[in-house]
């Protein structure tokens, strides 16, 4: 079969994508080859769409279509309570629960010397700022429970304790080496109940 160019190239695209293999990406682009161009459009508009309108919240980092973000400006959360998370779908796990009441900083990662991401590489210098001039009485450390959550939890644990400030772990009920984005409910609510004091 002659190679044919756009469907080539749009191939190469799919693959980019995280958990898209060679496969995957054929079998979509076959998939999208076959859909009416009303649909294909409409994925196209949703792709730019979140491209243009989809920025990061200047309070706490995490993804919003305005800005400050939702649960900066919700007055009925409570100021009084950070949970840091690494990345933003973090944020959508904890609040399946609907039980966090808190608002959040997402630090974009998490330490890893061995990929090259160190302290000045995370939205840490915002935490520690807002922590300073709020009223904040509680920082909840809700890095993922792996090797490179664990060491940013302690890093910010050794920054957070001088400033007055209880500092917090969510408890393990998660398995160690998994990420927040796959916890169901239940467990990311169980984790958050049982977080220790750090």
């Amino acid at each position: 079969m002659t190679q044919i160019e756009p469907l080539v190239r749009l191939t190469e695209e799919l693959q980019r994508l995280p958990g898209i293999g060679a496969k995957s990406a054929q079998r979509l682009a076959f998939y999208l080859l076959k859909q009416p161009r009303e649909d294909v459009d409409r994925l196209c508009d949703a792709m730019r769409d979140v491209k243009e309108q989809v920025t990061y919240c200047s309070a706490c980092a995490n993804i919003t279509d305005r800005d400050p973000c939702c649960y900066c400006t919700d007055d009925s959360r409570d100021r009084g309570t950070i949970c840091v998370v690494e990345d933003p779908h973090n944020v959508a796990a904890i609040e399946k629960t609907g039980d966090f009441k808190g608002t959040y900083q997402v630090l974009m990662g998490a330490l890893s010397p061995l990929k090259g991401v160190g302290p000045d590489d995370l939205n840490i210098q915002a935490l520690l700022q807002r922590v300073a001039a709020e009223d904040v009485l509680e920082v909840i450390l809700a890095t993922n429970p792996n090797v490179e959550g664990e060491a940013t939890a302690i890093y910010l644990a050794k920054l957070l304790k001088p400033l007055g400030v209880r500092v917090s772990r969510i408890a393990m009920g998660l398995p160690v080496g998994s990420d927040l984005e796959y916890a169901d409910e239940i467990t990311m609510l169980k984790a958050m109940e049982g977080r220790r004091e750090v």
